[in-house]
């Protein structure tokens, strides 16, 4: 197999001689997992696949975990410091464009994420672990199901995962599409924001469009509502602070000639803090029910919040962007944008310190022959993941780790 990719002849990247020379066979792996994509909680094949290469490198592991979660178990000498290492194993429920051969061969499912590409890493660095071993303490390989909105993460912490496994600090990463490949961004504080969705039901009184004065009409109520909550944006948050309210579906009456009862509004949140989370809540609310109340209309309010935002802890982020560097240079490791994106890996560092880095996945460049014809960002059916970080991911996976476990 053929790997392409402009930094395999750049000089300053340091790649370890063993990963390099298996990547060849963990792409096939990465391929595999490709084309048999699996949603949230499905991951049965995926998780027996890592459960096999990790059997056949004599490394332990426990499986059941968030229901389809496997987390292998290195060892070396005799510290008890030991770190977690994730990464995502699921799908999307979306068609791929791209016909190259490892292509999905599930309908309406992809690996449109990139975590085909994260589970390939973490056992790119799992077979150099099986054979080098230059640390003290313990690795947990954590693969994790569900992180496209099933909220896996949370799933296999209520289930123990910290308590079965105990370590000082847990780290992720995630292919970043439009950063030059070779590069890594990684800065403390926030990194992904709060994921949060809102169902507003406004109750009017229906009736005849030619007679308006006999009824109430939910559909004013409802368009003085969607204008009056970006006022919580420009006028209650701080202006420092990042915020977004998007009503995304406005779903209301049948007939040009009707009035409806009700109009139903949706839409979703996004913030860095849990602080703001709060504050717009309490201010959605408000609005919701004295907006309604102003028309003599009533309404429902439903405000769920999902994923929590994604903050690094300033040592740990330090820590990983000085691994980083040893590797591929300090002018190839970024500082990293916070993106209004979430990601259930969030969970995780409320629980303990650590850093979600990206790894640059390049601009396409990479794909095969037969690609959608689409651009090679996440969530896109045209994507593929670039299967020439495989070896860079797994280097820094085993940087981190003999760099946080020193040996003796």
């Amino acid at each position: 197999m053929h790997l392409t990719s402009a930094y395999q002849t750049v000089s300053f990247m340091k790649i370890i001689d063993s990963i390099a020379q298996q990547a060849a066979s963990i792409v096939s792996i990465r391929r595999q997992i490709h084309a048999n994509p699996e949603l949230c909680f499905e991951e049965v094949q995926t998780a027996d696949l890592v459960e096999a290469k990790l059997t056949e490198w004599g490394i332990p592991f426990h499986r059941g975990l968030g229901k389809t979660g496997i987390v292998g178990i290195v060892k070396n000498g005799n510290s008890d410091r030991a770190i977690g290492l994730r990464a995502d194993m699921d799908a999307l429920p979306m068609q791929e464009f791209n016909t190259f051969a490892h292509a999905s061969k599930n309908a309406g499912k992809m690996h449109a994420c990139g975590h085909d590409g994260h589970t390939a890493m973490l056992l790119a660095a799992a077979q150099h672990f099986a054979k080098h071993r230059n640390f003290d303490g313990t690795v947990y390989l954590i693969f994790q199901p569900a992180e496209e909105g099933g909220g896996g993460a949370r799933e296999m912490i209520k289930e123990g995962l910290f308590e079965k496994f105990p370590m000082q600090a847990v780290y992720g990463m995630h292919n970043w599409p439009g950063m030059a490949a070779g590069q890594f961004a990684v800065s403390p504080g926030p990194v992904m924001a709060s994921s949060n969705e809102f169902k507003i039901v406004i109750k009017g009184k229906g009736g005849h469009a030619a007679l308006p004065h006999d009824g109430v009409d939910p559909v004013l109520a409802a368009c003085q509502m969607v204008q009056a909550f970006q006022t919580i944006i420009s006028r209650n948050k701080k202006p420092i602070e990042a915020g977004v309210i998007s009503v995304t579906m406005i779903h209301a009456g049948e007939a040009t000639n009707v009035i409806p009862d009700s109009v139903e509004l949706q839409g979703t949140v996004r913030t860095f803090t849990v602080e703001l989370i709060d504050l717009i809540e309490t201010r959605m609310r408000e609005i919701a029910e004295h907006t309604s109340a102003a028309f003599n209309a009533t309404c429902d309010f439903e405000f769920d919040r999902n994923y929590p935002p994604t903050i690094n802890s300033a040592t740990e982020a330090n820590f990983a962007a000085e691994v980083m560097r040893g590797i591929v240079g300090t002018d190839n490791v970024k500082a990293q944008e916070p993106t209004m994106g979430a990601e259930d890996f969030s969970y995780m560092l409320q629980a303990k310190p650590g850093a979600y880095c990206f790894i640059a996945n390049g601009d396409g460049d990479h794909r095969a022959i037969g690609h959608g014809g689409g651009p090679c960002m996440l969530h896109n059916p045209s994507y593929d993941f670039n299967d020439n970080l495989i070896p860079l991911g797994a280097t820094y996976w085993v940087k981190l780790v003999e760099s946080a476990l020193p040996a003796a």
